[in-house]
């Protein structure tokens, strides 16, 4: 049994909304923004809906957890995304000073962690593969439909 602050909990709820994006026919990534283990922030990809490609989960999620905190700064915060952050989200992470990014999946071609980790705010701590295979097989799943 899964305790309710764990890691993997925290993806599990973020899984949910990259099975959401996944069933709305955008690429399946979901994230959730923890405050105090608490979740004040949820989001998944939009980039389809929104017409933007800039509608990723975690930008959703930066600007609403920023919303609900009154604050542009989540400095008490984690983000728990199923998919290892791009640079364009590595970068607003910088700027909320996030202090923890917690990931599902490796990204081999777009993570920024390819890039360079300098991306990240100095103090951001980074935790990647924590339901790597759940989170990598929906992912898997969703090109595989595309291809077909």
């Amino acid at each position: 049994m899964l305790s309710a602050f764990s890691d993997e909990h925290f993806m599990h709820e973020a899984l949910k909304d990259a099975t959401f994006a996944f069933n709305e026919d955008e690429i399946p990534v979901g994230a959730v923004i923890v405050c105090n283990n608490r979740i004040i922030a949820r989001a998944h990809n939009m980039t389809q809906k929104l017409n933007d490609v800039t509608a990723h989960a975690e930008m959703i999620a930066f600007t609403s957890a920023s919303s609900f905190l009154n604050s542009k700064y989540l400095t008490n915060c984690k983000l728990y995304v199923t998919l290892e952050p791009c640079v364009m989200c590595a970068g607003a992470s910088f700027w909320t000073q996030i202090p923890e990014i917690i990931f599902g999946a490796f990204d081999d071609k777009r993570g920024f962690s390819i890039i360079d980790k300098k991306i990240l705010h100095p103090s951001t701590k980074i935790k990647g593969g924590i339901l790597q295979n759940e989170c990598g097989d929906l992912l898997k799943t969703y090109f595989q439909k595309k291809r077909t």
